[in-house]
């Protein structure tokens, strides 16, 4: 693989064209690794910088078997892809990151949290269903939030059952339903592991939600919490990937409760949300630590160099048409804010359409400004 790494010598290809997949294309460049993305838009974010874009589902057997055949590694961006192809792939001699095995049991809710508690990680208590009868027949305890097994994404296909009065909105899908947790804080650990078995795990961030779009509005990193629970999160997020036997990056959410205690709520085989900050706040970006995963390459350093706020850029509600960045100049005059658009012509409510990272010589001092910055840029519709 070594001879392979750099230039048009090596085919990388990438499931899914969005703006994980952009802002890892952009990391490539700067090592000349040429990556191919499919997509089904052919207005995708990948489409105007991939080395060559396919236009195609990445559900279709054929279509993700035909883009695989003359690529050196295959990684995603986006669980919702054809296992089976995959596996063909991976049987023919293609790599790929990470492992098919692996994203089937993590694209599924259910199978991710059946692998939780055959391997002793802790996690929630949880029931699986089959459909809304099943539901309302497991006599689960109020509140309790429900989980579609497949499909959901950004806060999609998640929601919280409070009440008897509540189980008319349930999901009649396959699900899970899990014990609400009574949280101090929300958590997330990046980890990377290679084919060498070398690992790399970032800071522990924190993550505050907007409670109406269920999405991350501000992470902050390093998080607020000691040194004791910061171990702990590290290690175990090293322990998730080691079980799994992954390579690849690896997102590890988790839930801090009151007494210390650390819970693994779900995890992401590919970079995350979580992780956008480290394109500035640390040596080595999530992005970058992705390509050298999948290439068996050296792992980057995880080394934090700015206290830093990512702060989501998403549409404003009820606007959707063309996007236009409203306060764009005000929040780029300011020092140490970083503005990344992906690329999205159209905007819609709540659709993450970019991030910023602002970072300063303390946390309080960045999270101060990235809250003023956050009322200074909207996204709206012309």
């Amino acid at each position: 693989m070594e001879n392979l790494c750099y230039g048009k010598n090596l085919r990388l290809g990438i499931l899914g064209g969005g703006q994980l997949g952009r802002m890892f294309i952009q990391e490539a460049i700067n090592y000349d690794v040429h990556v191919h993305s499919l997509d089904p838009d052919p207005n995708a974010p990948c489409h105007a910088i991939a080395h060559e874009f396919t236009v195609g589902s990445l559900t279709d057997f054929d279509t993700v078997l035909d883009f695989g055949k003359d690529k050196d590694v295959l990684t995603i961006e986006i669980e919702n892809v054809n296992i089976e192809a995959l596996e063909k792939l991976e049987k023919e001699g293609k790599k790929v990151f990470p492992q098919p095995h692996i994203i089937k049991t993590i694209k599924d809710k259910g199978l991710q949290k059946v692998f939780y508690q055959e391997n002793n990680v802790p996690t929630s208590d949880f029931k699986l269903i089959e459909n809304k009868a099943e539901l309302e027949a497991s006599n689960f305890s109020f509140p309790f939030v429900q989980k579609m097994r497949t499909g959901g994404y950004d806060g999609k296909g998640v929601q919280i059952i409070k009440s008897k009065e509540d189980l008319s909105k349930a999901f009649d899908t396959p699900s899970i339903i899990e014990e609400m947790i009574p949280f101090e804080k929300e958590l997330s650990v990046i980890v990377a592991r290679n084919e060498k078995g070398e690992m790399k795990v970032y800071p522990t961030v924190e993550c505050e939600f907007n409670p109406q779009a269920n999405l991350v509005e501000f992470l902050f990193s390093p998080a607020n919490i000691s040194k004791e629970i910061e171990e702990k999160a590290c290690k175990l997020a090293i322990e998730v990937i080691d079980k799994l036997g992954m390579v690849g990056l690896l997102a590890v959410e988790l839930f801090l409760l009151k007494d210390g205690e650390l819970l693994v709520n779900e995890v992401a085989p590919r970079p995350h949300n979580s992780g956008h900050h480290t394109i500035e706040c640390n040596i080595t970006s999530q992005f970058e630590q992705h390509m050298r995963s999948v290439l068996n390459l050296p792992l980057g350093s995880t080394k934090m160099v700015h206290n830093g706020v990512m702060v989501n850029l998403v549409g404003e509600e009820n606007h959707n048409g063309s996007a236009f960045y409203e306060g764009m100049e005000d929040v780029i005059s300011l020092e140490g804010v970083k503005v990344h658009l992906y690329g999205k012509e159209k905007t819609k409510s709540f659709r993450k359409m970019g991030h910023i990272t602002i970072f300063d010589e303390t946390i309080e001092k960045a999270k101060t400004k990235a809250r003023d910055v956050q009322k200074m840029i909207k996204v709206k519709a012309l």
